[in-house]
C-alpha cells in the first residue's frame, strides 16, 4: 500500500475538517490538538491538516509518498541517490503524532517532498513539523543541503 500525501497549512482547523469531511465523505482518522488527518481510499489520499496562523491562506506545507514499510523507505532513498536527487534521511523522528522513518528531497520548485512510513503512534506534533517556520524540515544542515523549503 503506498498513497500520495498532501499536508496543508489552514488558518481554521475545525472549518478545514468539516470541509474536508463533506468533500471526501470521510471523517479524520486522527485528531490531535492543532492537526488532523485523513486516510481517504478513493482516491488512495493521506489528507494532513496542520494549524496555521489565524487569517493565513491555505498553504502547502509539504508532500509525501507514505509507503507500508522501512525497507519502502530504504529502497526510495536508494534510488532518489542513484538518481542524483540530494536526500535528507530522518530514521526514528517524531513528526505529525506518529514515530517515522523518511527521506525528503525537494522539488525544483523548492516544494518539499517526503517517502515515508508510519512505525507507530506518538504523542507529540514532533520536530520535523514544529522545528521550522513553514513545518516540514528540521532545522539542521542536513536539511538546508537538500534546500528544504517549504512553499509559500
Amino acid at each position: 500500500m503506498s498513497r500520495v500525501q498532501l499536508a496543508l497549512r489552514v488558518a481554521d482547523l475545525e472549518g478545514s475538517i468539516a470541509f474536508y469531511s463533506k468533500l471526501f465523505n470521510a471523517e479524520p482518522a486522527k485528531r490531535r490538538p492543532g492537526y488532523a488527518n485523513f486516510a481517504i481510499a478513493e482516491p488512495p489520499l493521506k489528507l494532513v491538516l496542520i494549524e496555521g496562523e489565524a487569517g493565513e491562506d491555505t498553504r502547502i506545507d509539504h508532500l509525501g509518498v507514505e509507503v507500508a514499510t522501512a525497507d519502502e523507505v530504504t529502497a526510495a532513498t536508494a534510488r532518489l541517490k542513484d538518481s542524483g536527487l540530494a536526500t535528507f534521511e530522518e530514521n526514528d523522528t517524531s513528526c505529525c503524532y506518529a514515530l517515522q522513518d523518511k527521506v525528503w528531497v525537494t522539488g525544483p520548485g523548492k516544494e518539499p517532498w517526503e517517502v515515508y512510513v508510519v512505525k507507530a503512534d506518538a504523542d507529540t506534533l514532533g520536530k520535523s513539523a514544529d522545528a521550522a517556520p513553514q513545518g516540514c524540515c528540521t532545522g539542521t544542515e542536513e536539511a538546508a543541503a537538500v534546500d528544504c523549503a517549504c512553499g509559500s
